[in-house]
């Protein structure tokens, strides 16, 4: 019962914020996605997706090397890390781009991705956000659930399955590559 109210309380918070925002300089601790027009916001970005990377390793390494989609902390790390690795799926060719979300990985990672590390784990990122798994279309539908969300009380429970869902799509790739960081 804890695990359920905690749960819809979490999405009640992401539904009132705002899932899929698109202002880099919100103050809301909802996931957002950034903006990929300039250089600032793929630091931005890559600092996001870094973070919810290290946020997702930390629980992957006390979960005993294993990915648990159905944790709604892991659930909002995966959304977190979608929603700021969204420019990736439209400047994944764009060198200097690439860069600058890699510097931001570094930062945002807390020694997590190296320098060394960065542009392979960059590349991991594209392949996942581009792959047959359409992020836009999970967004869409996460936005749409939270706006269920907002109007009744069996929307949080949607919206709470439909975040779930959501890691659920990613659980394999994440899982190759928080496994890639070895004993860090």
């Amino acid at each position: 019962m804890k695990k359920i109210f905690l749960m819809v309380a979490a999405v009640a918070m992401l539904a009132s914020c705002g899932l899929t925002q698109t202002s880099s300089t919100s103050n809301s601790a909802a996931p957002s996605a950034a903006k990929t027009t300039t250089a600032g916001n793929a630091l931005t970005a890559g600092q996001g997706a870094g973070g919810a990377l290290n946020a997702l390793y930390n629980q992957y390494k006390a979960d005993g090397n294993k990915y648990d989609y159905k944790n709604m902390q892991n659930v909002l790390n995966t959304v977190t890390l979608l929603a700021n690795c969204e420019g990736l799926k439209t400047s994944y060719k764009d060198k200097a781009y690439l860069a600058d979300f890699g510097k931001g990985l570094v930062a945002g990672s807390l020694g997590l991705v190296t320098q060394n590390t960065a542009q392979t784990v960059t590349n991991s990122l594209v392949n996942m956000i581009t792959s047959n798994v359409s992020s836009q279309e999970t967004q869409s539908k996460a936005q749409e659930t939270a706006t269920k969300a907002a109007t009744t009380a069996a929307g949080y429970a949607d919206a709470a399955a439909g975040y779930a869902n959501t890691a659920a799509q990613y659980a394999g790739a994440l899982s190759s590559l928080l496994g890639a960081f070895g004993g860090k």
